[in-house]
């Protein structure tokens, strides 16, 4: 038997419920056992416009959203005439056909109608078409009902008795209409007997935050970045942690650093508009080497952008937030569980080297969704807080000799936190020298400018050999090395797969670790591939212009994508196909679909 591989298209208006049955459907697979990948592509408008969600299922990990869509639901005649010249010969669509009618639609796809007026007469409302569709859809499937009247039951039990009956009567009926009226697909949904679960990026990046020991978050809500937020303030009383909405971004970074200062760890979240305040504040905490943690969630900019769509945007912006030289760690996660992952290290590396570090994530990450074995969210993980003075045993009283940016070898000095008996420091944003008393109250030491200088640059070269450099991912002969950073990982290795079906060999290089970059470990591993080509979601071609400045590696070719939604595998393996025939350098795809 092959593999099983669904993929499942809601659409509608803001406010339709799309959500609801998606998050159902979510929870039918994984309890399965199923792998699941989920993204939503939806506007910045409480009520209307067009919202659409693709859950893509299967028994094998899913890399990416796909490029085909197996059923279609669409909840109003807009998606229906957005989507439906998509779908192809086998694929399913359902829809409620007294206020929606389908058009022409190509051989061999089935057009499941049906009546809502006829299946719940009684029933007002236009949600009710969602849980009609979501008994039909298991039907077709070839799964019990059981399976969803316990999920609806858990959904709507708060609401009371009568609405989990209301609701188990609809469902059963689109269950039993679908029995008796449409053809169920040649395949079953498989049960792999072992339970997953399922989270989103947001909250990846809000639990490495509680896994790493973080006891303030501070935000100002920003899309993408608002579900680290959410999930920090519902657990903040639960796990210890201080959790404050700030006005402002500007309040936030230095809100965070203050706590950072006082000795607790300290993590604060935004998007592209709400870094750009937070720039003088990175600087700061550089300046007087204090550890905290911000996550950049990219969405499409300039400006406001377009705020619920994706991009990789921002990564000269985090490169050089701030003005002058400084050390600063930037990491850009590949996966959502990897997120998760990514916040203790970070944070351990921040504290040692008493620098700030930023998270490049996006919302195709944050707020994708995915599948996780529960077994892999270790919550102990090792914490390392660095040299700080009585935490890590006792030292005797200094008597006023504690300088503060005592020049080291390795440019990290003993960190005393405030109240820490016999260790007074002074601590400014201005430059100072050992004792951090600041060098232009007098006159401007040249000699201890530089010093000191170069003492907070050097954690930069201490900190490369402790993170892991990156690897090359298949043949190493292959015809293509394909580039990414980030969140494009899924999408690549995907597009691996589908080139080697055509007779393309490829291999894949992620960079996770952007700041400090490995530059001697990629221009290894590039100098011996036959053809480079580097994909990212942005126009400028960012990382391209990056690792050029960093390695002197200049790309064969280009494939980038900056209309605001994730690449699909396909849209990839086009442009290695346009590349290697020679008619283009760069391959500019665009979604098919007005999404």
């Amino acid at each position: 038997m092959g593999r099983f591989d669904l993929a499942i298209g809601i659409g509608g208006a803001a406010g339709q419920g799309i959500a609801t049955p998606g998050d159902i459907l979510a929870r039918i697979f994984v309890r399965r056992g199923l792998h699941l990948n989920a993204y939503n592509a939806y506007q910045s408008i409480i009520r209307g416009g067009h919202i659409f969600l693709t859950l893509r299922t299967s028994d094998q990990p899913v890399l990416s959203m796909g490029d085909k869509l197996n059923m279609l639901i669409p909840l109003n005649q807009d998606s229906m005439d957005r989507h439906l010249k998509l779908m192809g010969a086998g694929s399913a669509v359902l829809y409620n056909s007294d206020k929606i009618k389908p058009g022409a639609a190509a051989d061999g796809v089935q057009l499941c109608s049906f009546s809502v007026k006829e299946l719940a007469p009684n029933i007002k409302g236009d949600l009710v078409q969602n849980t009609i569709a979501l008994g039909a859809i298991l039907r077709l499937l070839g799964v019990e009902f059981k399976p969803l009247e316990d999920i609806l039951t858990l959904q709507f039990k708060r609401k009371g008795e009568a609405v989990v009956s209301e609701n188990l009567g609809v469902a059963r009926a689109g269950y039993d209409y679908a029995a008796a009226h449409f053809k169920a697909f040649p395949f079953s949904l498989p049960d792999t007997g072992k339970r997953l679960a399922f989270f989103e990026g947001n909250q990846a990046l809000a639990m490495g935050g509680a896994a790493a020991g973080v006891r303030f978050y501070c935000a100002y809500p920003m899309s993408p970045s608002t579900g680290v937020l959410h999930w920090m303030a519902r657990h903040a009383r639960q796990l210890g942690i201080m959790v404050r909405q700030v006005e402002d971004e500007i309040g936030v970074i230095n809100m965070a650093i203050g706590a950072a200062h006082a000795g607790c760890r300290a993590m604060c979240a935004t998007s592209g508009g709400g870094f750009a305040l937070m720039s003088e504040g990175l600087g700061s905490a550089a300046m007087m080497e204090i550890p905290v943690v911000c996550i950049d969630v990219q969405r499409a900019g300039p400006a406001t952008g377009v705020p619920t769509k994706t991009e990789q945007g921002d990564l000269w912006q985090v490169l050089g937030a701030g003005q002058g030289d400084y050390p600063r760690v930037i990491v850009a996660p590949t996966t959502i569980l990897d997120c998760f992952k990514t916040v203790p290290e970070l944070f351990n590396l921040v504290e040692k080297f008493q620098c700030p570090g930023i998270i490049l994530s996006d919302l195709l990450l944050s707020e994708g969704r995915t599948s996780v074995d529960p077994a892999e969210l270790d919550f102990n993980v090792p914490i390392d807080r660095g040299d700080i003075i009585g935490l890590n045993g006792d030292r005797p009283p200094t008597n006023g000799s504690y300088k503060r940016y005592e020049i080291t070898q390795g440019g990290i000095s003993p960190r005393a936190l405030p109240g820490t008996p016999g260790y007074i420091h002074v601590v400014a944003t201005d430059e100072h020298d050992e004792d951090g008393v600041l060098i232009s109250d007098e006159y401007t030491n040249p000699h201890k400018r530089q010093a000191i200088h170069e003492k907070r640059m050097r954690k930069m070269e201490s900190i490369l050999p402790l993170i892991e450099p990156p690897k090359i991912f298949g043949s190493g002969d292959a015809q293509v090395t394909l580039v990414g950073w980030g969140s494009t990982q899924g999408v690549l290795r995907e597009a691996m797969q589908q080139l080697a079906g055509e007779g393309i060999s490829a291999n894949h290089l992620q960079i996770k670790w952007l700041a400090p970059l490995h530059a001697e470990a990629i221009t290894s591993i590039l100098s011996k591939s036959k053809k480079v080509i580097i994909v990212e979601n942005n126009y400028s071609g960012q990382f391209a212009r990056y690792l050029r400045s960093e390695t002197s590696v200049v790309a064969d070719g280009h494939v980038r994508k900056y209309d605001g939604e994730p690449f699909m595998p396909h849209h990839v393996v086009e442009g290695v196909k346009a590349i290697l025939a020679g008619t283009t350098k760069k391959h500019v795809p665009l979604h098919e679909v007005m999404v």
